[in-house]
């Protein structure tokens, strides 16, 4: 009988001490995971916001980004203020009247690729998710939305945390999408940038990278 109850202290013992490190490697693998599509994110974002700079718009089609990105090139400019005739207000009243305007010069171009990857390739696989479920992509969506009068450009790239986590215990990965914590990333995907709202950081905090 005492030997029983033993034994059954111990299992009961082992079993929450495997549950508690079970949770733990899970954390460990998930954080692991989770820095390193990040790191694709924040290059599909900045890709994105180069895009929005020279073309007005963010693109919708992988193969598109990156030809934009191996093909175009960024003006360099600069601004300097300047004061000329106000030929309207001169005829009108008879005397020299002058304005202030801005003048924008164009200094040169500088390649799109050099400037956001130099030598580096890795904008040809960014779509890619690098972890997790093999032969995923990135979800990608643009549109528009009204903000102050305007139709306001956005964009949003995502992955479920399901496909990073696939071969995880499929009860901490339910626990997860469902995160809601200042340390965590909360809902049910990994993301940068919105389709709600006119925001292009990303939905991890400052301890999975200090650039959102």
């Amino acid at each position: 009988m005492l030997t029983g109850l033993w034994a059954l202290i111990i299992f009961l013992g082992y079993i929450t001490f495997m549950s508690i490190y079970g949770e733990i490697q899970f954390n460990q693998e998930k954080e692991k995971r989770y820095k390193i599509v990040i790191e694709n994110l924040k290059d599909i974002r900045d890709s994105q916001l180069a895009h929005k700079t020279v073309t007005g718009k963010f693109q919708n089609n992988w193969d598109s980004l990156v030809k934009f990105i191996e093909t175009e090139k960024f003006t360099i400019t600069q601004r300097r203020d300047s004061t000329v005739i106000d030929k309207v207000l001169t005829s009108r009243y008879g005397v020299d009247t002058t304005k202030d305007i801005v003048i924008v010069d164009t200094l040169g171009f500088v390649a799109v690729i050099d400037s956001l990857f130099g030598i580096d390739t890795r904008y040809k696989t960014m779509m890619n998710v690098p972890v997790g479920k093999a032969g995923e992509t990135f979800k990608l969506e643009t549109g528009y939305i009204p903000q102050n009068g305007q139709n306001m450009a956005v964009f949003e790239v995502s992955v479920d945390k399901s496909i990073l986590l696939y071969d995880q215990d499929e009860n901490l990965v339910k626990k997860e999408k469902d995160v809601a914590s200042v340390e965590g990333v909360n809902g049910p995907s990994l993301r940068v940038g919105s389709m709600d709202e006119v925001n292009t950081n990303g939905n991890w905090p400052k301890n999975y990278s200090s650039e959102q």
